[in-house]
């Protein structure tokens, strides 16, 4: 299996340990991220039911990815410069708080480490030019949205809508793949789940996923083209089964609750990207 991601050329060693250093950064930064776009979100919208019910607004204070500075939910002790160094400070602090000495959750340094290795196979893998730097935007987009969808069940127009336009563009001259693949791989993602929504729903009574889930999947029709999304679809959907299935097996989640969908279609997108290819090949050669 690793064969195939240093299959091609791989880039000289101080492009991939940059981009690891670099990928400790936005992972730091992605955890703001994942914490504050679902409560920017929850405040648009308390405020907006409060403007229109010409209430008070319940929200008048600046917050937003930058404002407020990061501070432990705890005691609200203001989180310094040196206590917020990706990892090491996680390490040094004992994954406590510094103040109140509260549990930090490990999931910090665990997004910024998985950023990290991520970053630096991608550009190892498709080196530090056009193509390495945009799956490197393909990457942290999906990392976000995979951590919000499964915190929250939530997958913001913020990050869905410009990872799709970001893929179009990517693909203007081909990067990924030709435009006109890119195109429909767009219109195809989304139409697929659309229609299962409906079919599901027109069925059953209920919703079976959420409207994110189809702006997902458009996106990475985008980036991959329409190639790619019966491997997407097909690789999200085992291994969401066999996880909800361990889940519930383990008592760890009910029946009836919802299971994210994201997190799966975000972790198909990464392994298409890898081996998408020759994956599609194989799939194509037995439909001929």
């Amino acid at each position: 299996m690793l064969d195939l991601i240093f299959s091609a050329p791989p880039a000289t060693t101080f492009p991939t340990v940059v981009a690891a250093i670099f990928g400790l950064m936005i992972g730091s930064f992605l955890n703001v991220v994942i914490h504050r776009m679902p409560r920017m979100m929850q405040r648009e919208s308390d405020n907006y039911v409060a403007h229109e019910s010409g209430k008070d607004l319940p929200h008048t204070d600046r917050y937003n990815l930058m404002v407020p500075r990061s501070a432990c939910p705890h005691c609200g002790h203001r989180i310094t410069s040196l206590e917020n160094i990706p990892v090491i400070s996680y390490l040094f602090l004992g994954g406590k708080c510094r103040k109140c000495k509260a549990p930090i959750s490990i999931r910090y340094p665990m997004v910024e480490l998985l950023t990290s290795t991520l970053s630096a196979i991608l550009v190892w893998r498709f080196g530090s030019g056009m193509a390495g730097l945009a799956t490197l935007l393909f990457a942290y987009l999906l990392i976000a949205m995979t951590f919000i969808d499964a915190d929250t069940q939530l997958l913001p127009d913020d990050l869905t809508l410009p990872m799709l336009w970001c893929g179009l563009l990517v693909n203007l001259n081909g990067t990924f793949v030709p435009l006109h693949e890119a195109v429909i791989g767009a219109a195809a993602g989304y139409l697929s789940l659309w229609t299962v929504y409906w079919l599901f729903k027109l069925a059953t009574g209920k919703e079976g996923m959420g409207y994110g889930d189809f702006k997902l999947l458009a996106a990475l029709g985008a980036w991959l083209g329409w190639k790619m999304l019966p491997i997407i679809i097909l690789l999200s959907s085992v291994v969401g089964a066999v996880v909800g299935i361990s889940l519930i097996l383990l008592s760890r989640l009910g029946r009836h609750n919802p299971i994210p969908f994201g997190p799966y279609l975000a972790a198909a997108g990464v392994i298409a990207l890898f081996y998408g290819k020759p994956l599609a090949q194989t799939y194509l050669g037995f439909a001929v």
